[in-house]
């Protein structure tokens, strides 16, 4: 009779198992993510090969259930012969659009181009390029912005300060009223861009980032070192320190650069207009600032045209600023150079000689503000207040006038009061083997130590750019020693041992003039920058992306 009831219970216990329904299993919420297909078709801008796609992420990669997803935009140009993977491109800003940069970057290195697709992205928060989609954008109250137009960051009266104020107030808090900031941030566009990893099938992910880029691309070695293949970092911040940081070096690397290689550079271009002598350019440059003035432009927009000041385009704006403006004072005619008429044409739409002051320095835009820029220098990582970059603006500006005066009052990471949602990591060694450094000498928007200090810290080498002042090297600036470097380490995988590539001449010269400098003696042979079919295409590269990195 035991033995029949233990049988019966066996029975029972199968029964109730063969009938009872299934555990039910979780499902994986990033499973849509990573099963989406590409469908590329024809991108939204003119020129180059490149196809074009939206794909579809999360809007917080740390709830993907959560809130409505996002889109980004993302371009490739497929390798021309044997494919090794592909090479994610990045501009910086932050906040800059990336997907035509991909199809200028397989034109003008087309030995990468042919093991390897270049790849773009217009990262969350950017809009896509070409369209009408803006991405986001902080919406500032006109009422709440000063209607001086008259500022000057010099004039450190009660007043003055106020106002300068009331401008980085004003956006910071539209920008963090808004609820997709806190979802604007490196951390986010890090996994975004591990989920184009995923959807081209690469089990690793090359890189090439300039400026802030080299920032986002340390970040994603870090937070996923497994899929880190060959990372190139050029015109670095100090990825192992502060984000910030790079913002508030401004004011020294502009004047450095300023001082010791610009301004030698109009007294040999422009002696009759400007001086023969570093310190009569200076002289003359406050007695144009000071005609502006006279003209309604503020002598802060006067200043800014000469910040962030990394490329051929940007030079010849200034100097063209610069000898119009003497020879406004002086009386007499202004410079007739080629290279300033042509500038002239391309930035202004019209011949130097029609210019006016209202057109060489206009008065920014402070209502609609990209709001990315914002939400991720000054998301990233904890921010300093108001307050201190009080302080910084009056310990920088006596040594420092370009833009010290101004910078620490118009940071709007000092009202920012959103505290970071993520961490972010340094570079672990199994990440930093594969990265390499690349940086200019005088660059003004990253600056030299920055890079340095990153590179050393991690273990990577550095490829230095004695002389240069221009933002953005490899495949933009026409050097072939930082060319040959770089494009050897993509294809070959053997990272270079740290160099100092000689400089290039600066425009309008044959020749280079040394400066002293932080990065040393070249190691290598100065070669002339070739002047050839792809140079137009390199100067525009590379002024975007100056452009995209400037400060704020």
């Amino acid at each position: 009779m035991r033995g029949s009831r233990a049988g019966l219970a066996v029975a029972v216990m199968v029964l109730v198992a063969a009938t009872a329904p299934a555990a039910a299993t979780t499902p994986d919420p990033l499973a849509p993510y990573r099963d989406q297909k590409i469908s590329w078709g024809a991108c939204p801008f003119k020129g180059g090969k490149a196809q074009c796609a939206r794909i579809t992420v999360p809007r917080d990669w740390s709830a993907p259930s959560a809130g409505k997803n996002l889109e980004v935009a993302i371009s490739r140009v497929p390798a021309t012969g044997e494919r090794r993977g592909a090479v994610l491109v990045n501009p910086g800003g932050p906040g800059g659009q990336g997907t035509s940069l991909a199809g200028a970057l397989a034109r003008l290195e087309p030995a990468v181009n042919e093991h390897y697709d270049f790849v773009g992205m217009d990262p969350r928060g950017t809009g896509q390029e070409g369209t009408d989609d803006d991405g986001f954008v902080c919406r500032v109250p006109a009422g709440r912005l000063p209607s001086e137009d008259d500022l000057d960051a010099r004039d450190r009266s009660a007043r003055s300060i106020a106002l300068h104020q009331r401008v980085p107030r004003a956006v910071a808090e539209a920008c963090q009223s808004d609820a997709l900031a806190p979802f604007i941030t490196t951390w986010q566009t890090t996994h975004d861009m591990d989920l184009i990893r995923t959807l081209l099938g690469d089990e690793k992910l090359n890189y090439l980032g300039y400026s802030y880029g080299t920032w986002l691309g340390a970040k994603y070695a870090s937070l996923f070192p497994g899929h880190a293949g060959r990372m190139v970092l050029d015109s670095s911040v100090n990825f192992e320190g502060r984000l910030q940081a790079a913002f508030e070096a401004f004011p020294k690397i502009d004047q450095r650069q300023f001082d010791r290689v610009y301004a030698p550079w109009l007294a040999r271009r422009f002696p009759e207009q400007l001086g023969r002598t570093t310190a009569e350019v200076k002289q003359n440059w406050e007695r144009v600032r000071a005609y502006y003035r006279s003209q309604g432009v503020s002598p802060d927009d006067f200043d800014h045209v000469f910040v962030g000041n990394g490329s051929t385009r940007q030079w010849l704006v200034g100097a063209l600023i610069l000898t119009k403006g003497m020879a406004a004072v002086r009386g007499t005619p202004p410079a007739t150079a080629d290279d300033l008429d042509q500038v002239a044409r391309v930035v202004y739409g019209r011949p130097s000689a029609q210019l006016t002051a209202a057109d060489v320095a206009p008065e920014p835009d402070y209502e609609d503000v990209p709001g990315t820029r914002l939400a991720v220098a000054c998301g990233d990582q904890p921010t300093r207040g108001a307050a201190w970059y009080k302080l910084l603006s009056d310990l920088q500006g006596p040594a420092y006038p370009l833009f010290g005066w101004a910078y620490g009052l118009s940071e709007p990471c000092g009202f920012w009061s959103d505290p970071p949602r993520h961490q972010l990591p340094t570079v672990p060694p199994s990440a930093a083997k594969n990265i390499l450094v690349v940086q200019g000498e005088f660059d003004p928007q990253t600056g030299y130590e920055q890079a340095e200090a990153a590179a050393r810290a991690a273990g990577i080498p550095m490829i230095s750019v004695a002389d240069s002042p221009f933002h953005g090297q490899y495949a933009v600036s026409g050097n072939s020693c930082v060319d040959e470097l770089v494009t050897g380490y993509f294809l070959t995988g053997t990272r270079p041992a740290a160099t100092i590539c000689p400089g290039v001449p600066l425009p309008g010269e044959k020749a280079v003039y040394p400066v002293d400098g932080p990065a040393g003696e070249p190691t290598r042979k100065p070669e002339p920058a070739p002047r050839d079919a792809e140079s137009p295409t390199r100067e525009r590269l590379q002024d975007r992306i100056s452009a995209t990195n400037r400060a704020y």
